[in-house]
């Protein structure tokens, strides 16, 4: 038996719209040719813009723009480089040094180790400057400064003197006074020191003073403490006997210290001293660095040393 043919219903909506013109495929075609024409005829080159921020129409002209200068530049250089100057070559440090220090430093051989005898009369003629320039020793000492028994210091009396003038300041009273004025000392009295400490200026180069006298001293310490004029026992700047300690400090007593790195500075003379006046300074200073050697130490003591004057090139001693 045959089936049924079942009926096809079309609504009144759908059969209204197959049969107008505006939804035709010909009207559909011909509005999407409008809107690609509209798209290709804008003024950023066919991109899709936005209403604002990198992607909107002005930021992409900028762009453009931007990108057309740096274009230009890179042809311009290409075309026609500047000429740079040749860099010149890195001096080393002799080459930067003065003439007369550059001279002073061809009769030294930098190779050859030097004794001190021979030292002593050769910093003398390495001398590139026209002033009494002092004669330095800076020795390198295999020690820790951070270990309180290898933190080497003294003072010494040096036989020929330091060549300078020293200024001494005694803070002492009673009858003291006169000991200090007789030593002679330059600055006598605890009220003249104290009226030059208050007015922050030191006329003296070495202040001694007396145990009892020290506490008075105390509120005055960070004035004193980072020039090196603190008085202090070590360095014999504190005793009962003020004249020995000017007369000391006088003729020449000179103290050193190691510093941070384990080296030590230390001033032995002028260049106006005779070579013997030198060499004798120089001995006592290493005999004295010698005897602090601490007993902890198992290594090489001494390490190296150089003997220099202020401005001049340095010696390398054989010690």
């Amino acid at each position: 038996m045959a089936e049924p043919k079942k009926k096809t219903t079309v609504s009144k909506k759908t059969a209204k719209l197959a049969t107008s013109k505006k939804y035709t495929a010909e009207a559909a075609n011909k509005a999407t040719i409008e809107k690609q024409e509209i798209i290709e005829q804008t003024d950023i080159s066919s991109k899709v813009v936005a209403k604002a921020g990198k992607r909107s129409a002005k930021a992409l002209k900028e762009a453009d723009i931007k990108q057309a200068k740096e274009e230009r530049k890179t042809y311009i250089e290409d075309e026609a480089p500047k000429a740079k100057d040749a860099q010149k070559p890195t001096r080393t440090r002799l080459e930067r040094r003065s003439k007369s220090y550059r001279d002073k430093q061809k009769v030294i051989d930098p190779k050859k180790l030097y004794s001190i005898e021979e030292a002593s009369e050769l910093v003398i003629k390495t001398n590139p400057v026209k002033f009494d320039a002092t004669v330095e020793l800076h020795i390198r000492l295999g020690v820790d400064p951070r270990q309180a028994d290898q933190n080497i210091r003294d003072t010494i009396l040096l036989p020929s003197g330091s060549g300078k003038t020293i200024r001494v300041a005694a803070f002492v009273d009673g009858d003291d006074i006169n000991a200090a004025k007789q030593a002679g000392a330059d600055l006598v009295g605890e009220a003249e020191v104290i009226k030059e400490l208050e007015a922050g200026s030191f006329s003296f180069d070495i202040l001694v003073s007396t145990p009892a006298q020290m506490p008075k001293l105390g509120k005055y310490a960070r004035l004193l403490g980072p020039r090196g004029l603190m008085p202090n026992p070590k360095s014999g700047t504190v005793t009962n006997d003020v004249t020995k300690a000017i007369a000391e400090a006088k003729a020449g007593k000179v103290e050193y210290r190691v510093d941070s790195g384990g080296n030590i500075h230390v001033g032995i003379g002028k260049v106006s001293f005779k070579a013997k006046q030198i060499l004798e300074n120089l001995q006592a200073v290493l005999s004295s660095i010698q005897s602090n050697k601490p007993a902890s130490i198992k290594g090489v003591y001494v390490l190296s040393a150089y003997l220099s004057t202020s401005m001049g090139p340095s010696i390398k001693l054989t010690v």
